[in-house]
């Protein structure tokens, strides 16, 4: 298979994949080849679905892009790592930047909590898996990371599989080396959630709380304090460098 081809737009479509089938355009999309990008029939794009790989599709309609023909595909589905991104949300143009890079940086899965120091309590779901699509059409991402409802941070808690590793970033932490603190625990095959605070910090009770759970890694990420969204970069980084999918190849997906 070939490697990433950045000159060519991508684009995710809602449908199965295969050669010679043919997918109809919605009318966003219609408008994106189109209007923006100038695109007319007989172009080519790539498309993906987050389950069948990446293939080329050719455009066709008259006037403007109405289907797209399926032609050879690019790249096999790859298996990502069990990485959920557990967030206190930020306000609009923050909470947009921050699923954008968890997404670039590998992340599965999405959790919105909410602790006692949120500001934001209502979200935009559409708006979350919109920034997830962008980011991933962008970035050569194969997979579409799944956006969970909001939940009460102690609910959550109560929620997720114990034995999933719970990586708990505490800027109350004693500032020890995060790579060592991570190596320490070799293997992480059950999954991994990254959870970041509000801006405002956990509070005392939630520390507690989050200290009584099972397969719990406190983790500092060094002697500054960062923002939300630039903490969600930092932790994302040091996970998959030492429990991710940096350290090794893509695994092909073969179900």
């Amino acid at each position: 298979m070939p490697p990433h081809d950045f000159r060519r737009p991508r684009l995710f479509v809602d449908a199965p994949l295969a050669a010679g089938g043919t997918v109809t355009l919605d009318r966003d999309q219609s408008n994106y080849l189109g209007n923006v990008l100038r695109l007319a029939a007989g172009d080519t794009i790539l498309v993906f679905n987050g389950r069948d790989g990446e293939w080329q599709a050719a455009i066709a309609g008259r006037k403007r892009p109405d289907t797209l023909t399926i032609l050879d595909q690019n790249r096999l589905q790859v298996r990502v790592p069990d990485l959920t991104y557990v967030f206190a949300p930020l306000k609009h143009a923050r909470l947009d930047y921050m699923v954008q890079k968890a997404v670039e940086m590998g992340a599965s899965s999405l959790q919105p909590v909410l602790t006692r120091f949120t500001q934001v309590s209502r979200i935009n779901g559409g708006r979350m898996r919109a920034n997830v699509i962008e980011a991933a059409e962008q970035c050569g991402i194969l997979n579409i990371a799944t956006v969970a409802e909001p939940l009460p941070l102690d609910r959550y808690l109560v929620a997720r599989p114990g034995e999933r590793l719970l990586v708990f970033c505490d800027e109350a932490a004693e500032s020890a080396s995060p790579l060592k603190t991570l190596q320490a625990w070799v293997t992480a095959s059950n999954g991994i959630d990254v959870l970041i605070g509000p801006e405002g910090g956990f509070a005392e009770e939630e520390r507690t709380m989050l200290a009584r759970q099972k397969q719990t890694l406190t983790l500092s990420l060094g002697p500054r304090i960062l923002r939300a969204d630039t903490a969600a970069v930092a932790a994302l980084a040091l996970v998959q460098a030492v429990l991710g999918d940096w350290a090794g190849k893509e695994v092909v997906n073969k179900d």
